[in-house]
């Protein structure tokens, strides 16, 4: 079948993919690494609709983008096997259980959420939390930092970010320049050991890898796809300042979620040291705790870890309904949350996918994107040091000196359970190596057996 003649044309039936996405979406638990897991497994390896080498060009393509990389798989291999409608069902149902489902959490959470079972419960979560991060950290960095040059531009990120508050838009915008001037002057610390993709070994793909094209782009549609989604993203957020003020909650959040939207670069965890800063401190919707908490929630539900932004909409809108009833502003304010963080995932694959093979070549992109990431993982240390602080002692504090800004937790105060459970995680994790979602549920039962003895006088 030549796709490229018939650019619109469906090549898997539609019902089937839908229902190949829906099971897909059941199964997105694990952060990123575990979603685009699942998709190699059902898409390359069992039903062989597309092969290896075009499922890593799509990822490579996505990796370049901001936002949740595995949800932008989705949609971009959706595009590809059944156009735009293809494209838009994939991301939608890959996002859909986890909204669903994470509402439902984070109701529960501000109902029971400070009982002491409950809170026992968070306390078990939140040192599993902890150590998946510190796993984050190293993953990252195995990958990265192949170069000295890079180690240091992320322990530049680390100290910028979590000693100097530099905002993290300016990080990730400095790191790109440094790529970039890296790549032009010293093209050696940007070129990564080699590695040799193997070949699938089993049947051919139902569409052979060179022939997964659609239509060349044009202006014409370009301009079309542009024009739909800033309408589809803005007009929800235009009407929600328009109803309740440019001072509402759901303004500011509304806005401040559109503009993370387009800075998350690195995944999730590195966009999330900026949203904890803003969230706790600027605005005042969720404090530290609730963050830890949030992303504990995140973890065990499917779909991107960066729907954590909606639990953080649900409790800012709880906590500060203006007019509206605490539960009505919640929902509305989640609800908006989610849609200004996802809208723009299909702007930028239905834009942009037409023009893969043109930046896959482009060296000055590949090299300042070497650059980010090396600065995300220093990004992410920061994160862990912040959840460290919040989940291991019960009163913390920064303490400014001049342009400093310390962590300064109150040692008296420390956590001693909280100290061993996250011991326990941290071997679970990096040395037993058993998946996430099982070290969380462990940690979450040992966290309710810490607190029996409240829970039975």
């Amino acid at each position: 079948m030549n796709v490229e003649a018939s650019g619109s044309a469906d090549v898997i039936p539609f019902r089937v993919a839908v229902r190949a996405w829906f099971l897909i979406s059941l199964q997105t638990f694990g952060g990123p690494a575990g979603q685009i897991a699942v998709m190699q497994r059902v898409l390359v390896d069992e039903k062989r609709w597309i092969g290896q080498q075009r499922f890593l060009h799509a990822l490579n393509f996505c990796m370049l983008l901001p936002g949740p990389e595995a949800q932008q798989l989705a949609i971009y291999i959706g595009w590809l096997l059944n156009g735009t409608t293809g494209g838009l069902v994939a991301g939608t149902l890959f996002v859909i259980p986890g909204v669903v489902a994470l509402l439902a959490l984070s109701a529960l959470y501000v109902t029971v959420g400070t009982t002491t079972a409950v809170t026992a419960l968070f306390a078990g979560i939140s040192a599993a939390v902890l150590s998946i991060v510190a796993q984050a950290v190293i993953r990252v960095g195995r990958r990265a930092l192949h170069h000295r040059v890079l180690v240091a531009l992320a322990v530049a990120a680390f100290v910028a970010i979590s000693l100097f508050a530099v905002p993290f838009p300016i990080v990730v915008a400095a790191a790109g320049l440094a790529g970039w001037v890296l790549g032009r002057f010293a093209p050696g610390v940007m070129e990564g050991p080699t590695t040799h993709a193997e070949s699938d070994g089993g049947t051919p793909p139902l569409i052979r890898d060179d022939a997964l094209h659609s239509a060349r782009p044009s202006l014409a549609r370009a301009a079309r796809v542009l024009a739909i989604s800033l309408f589809a993203w803005g007009v929800p957020l235009a009407l929600v300042v328009w109803v309740t003020g440019r001072h509402s909650v759901f303004t500011d959040e509304g806005l401040f979620f559109s503009g993370t939207a387009l800075i998350t670069f690195g995944g999730a965890y590195a966009v999330l040291a900026f949203v904890s800063q803003q969230a706790v401190h600027t605005y005042g919707w969720v404090t530290a705790n609730d963050m830890v908490r949030g992303l504990g929630l995140a973890e065990t539900t499917p779909g991107p870890l960066i729907m954590v932004v909606q639990f953080v909409a649900f409790l800012g809108a709880y906590r500060n309904p203006g007019s509206l009833s605490p539960w009505t502003a919640a929902i509305l304010g989640s609800l908006l949350t989610t849609w200004v963080t996802f809208v723009p995932c299909f702007l930028f694959i239905l834009l942009g996918a037409p023009y893969i093979e043109r930046l896959r070549g482009n060296r000055n992109l590949s090299t300042a994107l070497s650059g980010i990431t090396a600065a995300v993982v220093g990004v992410i240390a920061n994160l862990a040091l912040f959840f460290t602080v919040h989940t291991l002692f019960t009163k913390t504090s920064t303490r400014t000196v001049g342009p400093l800004h310390l962590p300064n937790p109150d040692l008296t105060t420390i956590k001693p359970y909280e100290v061993l459970l996250t011991a326990l995680a941290l071997v679970l994790i990096l040395v037993v190596k058993w998946p996430a979602l099982r070290v969380m549920a462990i940690c979450a039962v040992l966290g309710l057996a810490g607190a029996a003895p409240s829970l039975l006088t």
